[in-house]
């Protein structure tokens, strides 16, 4: 597919300019954006704001085509300082708990939900119609902690990195736990959604050394942060 301008350039893929009104989608590795195409899908059909994607049917596995957005990603917004922390932090959450409103499409376990499980700043776009998310790669079905535990820990593993915003980091964390889901208690037992949402942080091969260095450190801020249950 001919492709224009390059918009922007994440971890994994970078997205170049369509025309007007579409973008694509392209996996630097060869990953395969098949499965994200059809969970987008399903999450427009319900309601939940994702940017609409074009028939995958005629394209490469590693590209996909969604709608152009407009406006800032909430990063850019807050480093800008058009949204504050506590607004980032609310939004966050507000899309966490919108999300697992919605029925697993596959799963037949009646707790398991579709999980973002890359959810954070840099990965909400502030449009004009709100905010909508992007970056569906890490999508599986679980329980929603596990999903409110990767959001927490991502934020987290800024607010304790010294060459980082942590500040800022800290109060979009702090905003975030504040509107935690009261049917999510993130233990970090064993079995816990926190210490498994840290292990699945700890083999993420987008991570850097030092992200991977300071994920007990930001474990325990979430820890010292998180609301106590009655």
């Amino acid at each position: 597919m001919h492709t224009g301008e390059l918009l922007g350039c994440g971890r994994s893929a970078d997205v170049f300019a369509i025309d007007d009104h579409w973008v694509l989608r392209r996996y630097r590795d060869g990953g395969d954006a098949t499965a994200e195409a059809v969970v987008m899908s399903y999450l427009g059909k319900h309601g939940y704001p994702v940017p609409h994607v074009r028939d995958p049917a005629d394209l490469p596995r590693t590209d996909l085509v969604i709608r152009r957005l407009s406006g800032p990603s909430m990063l850019q917004a807050l480093w800008q300082g058009t949204i504050t922390a506590e607004e980032a932090g609310a939004t966050l959450a507000n899309v966490l708990h919108r999300l697992h409103r919605i029925p697993a499409r596959v799963s037949t376990d009646p707790v398991d939900r579709v999980l973002h499980l890359d959810l954070h700043p840099g990965n909400v776009m502030l449009t004009p119609d709100g905010a909508m998310v992007i970056d569906w790669r890490n999508t599986q079905e679980g329980p929603p902690g596990l999903d409110w535990g990767i959001s927490a820990l991502i934020l987290a593993q800024v607010a304790v990195d010294t060459t980082a915003d942590a500040a800022a980091a800290r109060a979009v964390l702090t905003a975030l736990l504040r509107h935690l889901d009261p049917a999510v208690d993130l233990d970090d037992g064993d079995a816990g959604c926190l210490m498994q949402a840290k292990k699945m942080r700890a083999v993420d091969p987008a991570m850097s050394g030092n992200e991977a260095h300071i994920l007990n450190d930001a474990m325990e801020l979430v820890l010292g942060l998180k609301p106590a249950r009655a």
